[in-house]
């Protein structure tokens, strides 16, 4: 059942705009990776590349070793979901994946039961795709990426349109299916919508690869060696821990931020100087924060106001 993506390499001009610049990277089986960056970063044609749906300028994008044209049963070896809208909005989700699960030659009784994982079995399932909210399309999508029980799943923004409850549901699921040894690939342009589910993660802007790396190594390296300190005697805590070395900052009225000595030492000092503390702890980043440190210099526009709160 295991199989990779392995992309090498790829590039893709349109016209005088570089989509994608020499990028490469795997989506190993058993975990799910997270591929991110901001919109315009090119995850979406990356993905259509891995798909057959775009030709690369140069580069390969193979799914278990061969490209996607030459996959003797494509539903049966990777399942894609990229636009949930891609449905007919006169057509039945029951009739849709029917027609699927017949075209491919897979078992219609498999239809009910990926509509029975997306939680639109029953009546609803009976229903035309044109009166579904974004979020039951978004699971239709999903539904149709499962319906060949395939080793390679890849999802494109498959938060988009669910509500809180969904968000819940859709990682649990991509947990699932790392579990039993599929290689997921999960496209974002948001780190939150990710924490909780991916093991790995390629970063990606204008094009380029930025960081493929674990998740806890990410955090780890965005964390750094903050530690947060609060007392009621700040300067005096300041004039401490700058004379042994410690690099500190102010973050409020009475909380500094220490970098360059240990949590640990820190105690220690403001101890054996009789400085009082009510709190010492270290930073620990969130995803969020780890993807804006590392697309700060890949996002092609920003607003006015965040740089002017940037610099105050």
């Amino acid at each position: 059942m295991k199989a990779t993506i392995e992309v090498s390499g790829l590039r893709k001009r349109y016209g005088p705009t570089v989509a994608v610049d020499d990028l490469s990277f795997t989506v190993a089986p058993g975990r799910v990776t997270g591929f991110v960056g901001p919109n315009g970063a090119g995850k979406s044609t990356t993905m259509r590349m891995i798909l057959g749906l775009d030709r690369p300028d140069a580069g390969t994008a193979l799914i278990g070793g061969r490209p996607y044209r030459r996959l003797r049963s494509p539903l049966r070896e990777v399942g894609a979901m990229l636009d949930a809208g891609a449905v007919h909005p006169g057509r039945r989700a029951r009739a849709h994946l029917r027609w699927m699960a017949h075209s491919n030659a897979l078992p219609v009784r498999r239809v009910d039961e990926v509509l029975d994982i997306v939680g639109l079995s029953g009546a609803v399932a009976g229903r035309p795709a044109g009166g579904y909210s974004l979020g039951m399309r978004q699971r239709l999508g999903i539904a149709a990426a499962l319906l060949g029980d395939p080793p390679v799943l890849m999802f494109d923004e498959p938060v988009n349109g669910l509500d809180p409850e969904g968000i819940t549901w859709i990682r649990g699921l991509l947990r699932s299916l790392a579990a039993e040894g599929r290689a997921v690939l999960v496209s974002s342009h948001l780190m939150s919508e990710l924490e909780g589910s991916a093991d790995h993660l390629v970063v990606v802007g204008r094009g380029r690869v930025i960081a493929d790396r674990g998740v806890r190594e990410l955090l780890s390296a965005a964390s750094g060696d903050r530690v947060l300190v609060r007392t009621g005697r700040r300067q005096e805590a300041m004039t401490v821990l700058a004379r042994a070395g410690a690099v500190v900052a102010t973050t409020g009225r009475d909380a500094l931020t220490v970098s360059g000595v240990p949590a640990e030492r820190i105690v220690a000092l403001l101890t054996g100087d009789g400085v009082p503390f009510s709190g010492i702890t270290e930073h620990r980043a969130t995803l969020e924060e780890a993807f804006m440190e590392l697309t700060r210099d890949a996002v092609d526009y920003r607003s006015s106001r965040t740089e002017a709160g940037e610099g105050a």
